[in-house]
């Protein structure tokens, strides 16, 4: 927890075309669980998730992310939070319980790169199927790549400074890495966590209020490896083959879901404490930066979705 109360990343809802297949999706190849569903939107937790849900699949005429949320301690933070939120200038409103599935009221606003992001404290706790006596290190039954959590977003929008200023000062964030223009200008990239992970919400420059990928954590690189595989073996279309990062140092590969929405399966990467120091990278070596083995940038990569 940050010194703000947040806790951790919660979840994050995604728009896609057809729901059907994007269920089928998420729970046969990525692995998720389902744990609620209606007409317009269904639920989902990984295996080595807690709470209700982490990942809301939208039914839409559009890909791309509706919002993205972080869990909160209690609703003194939420509350304090709230101010400070509305004291900055983001546009911010009540999310009434009646409108979220398994949990209490929310606070929704918009940051300065367009996206739409809220806070929340209250909801349904389910455990997971391992228990927490004495548990086994998994579950029996595991599907595809069954990561252990949604573990973060990279969001594309144009003032990256004003909101690594709005995450850090407002919601307490720390600034694990930044990309900075050559000439130490301008700030390209920015890379923020509430935890001791690398990151759990990153920006780069580009337009406003679109979505670049959404990665789910597993453990290793042998399982980066298998997510590649799983995915080939079930003809999903794979962007980037397995590879390191120079920032965060993570294991990746990176995929496309049936509406064109980028995810990753994610591994390793440092940890961050209270006294980490924030990592620089200039723009020339951006390639390397990404893709620390082929040291050049997919043309691909740059696309983003709003």
């Amino acid at each position: 927890m940050n010194g703000n109360g947040i806790l951790r990343a919660g979840r994050l809802e995604l728009r896609v075309f057809d729901l059907e297949k994007s269920v089928d999706y998420y729970k046969n190849v990525i692995g998720l669980d389902v744990t609620a569903q209606d007409e317009n939107r269904v639920y989902f937790k990984a295996w080595d998730e807690f709470d209700h849900h982490s990942l809301i699949l939208q039914k839409s005429d559009s890909a791309g992310m509706d919002h993205m949320a972080f869990k909160v301690a209690d609703h003194a933070a939420l509350e304090l939070l709230e101010y400070k939120i509305e004291q900055f200038g983001c546009k911010l409103s009540r999310i009434s319980n009646r409108t979220r599935v398994a949990e209490g009221e929310a606070i929704r606003f918009q940051i300065p790169t367009g996206h739409y992001v809220e806070l929340y404290t209250d909801i349904e706790h389910l455990g997971i199927a391992t228990g927490s006596v004495n548990p086994d290190p998994w579950p029996d039954g595991l599907r595809g790549i069954a990561p252990h959590r949604l573990d973060h977003a990279l969001l594309v929008g144009d003032d990256v400074k004003t909101t690594t200023r709005f995450f850090t000062e407002i919601l307490g964030f720390k600034q694990s890495e930044k990309i900075l223009s050559v000439d130490g200008e301008q700030m390209i990239g920015s890379f923020l966590t509430t935890t001791n992970k690398a990151h759990d919400i990153a920006f780069i420059k580009g337009p406003d209020a679109k979505l670049h990928h959404v990665g789910f954590y597993v453990d290793n690189w042998y399982e980066v490896l298998k997510a590649a595989d799983i995915l080939s073996k079930n003809k999903v279309e794979v962007e980037i083959t397995p590879t390191r990062h120079g920032i965060t140092r993570g294991q990746t590969v990176y995929f496309f879901d049936p509406s064109g929405n980028r995810n990753e399966a994610f591994a390793s990467g440092y940890m961050t404490y209270a006294d980490f120091p924030t990592i620089t990278w200039t723009e020339d070596q951006i390639g390397a930066g990404i893709f620390y083995h082929r040291r050049e940038l997919v043309e691909s990569f740059n696309l983003a979705l709003t």
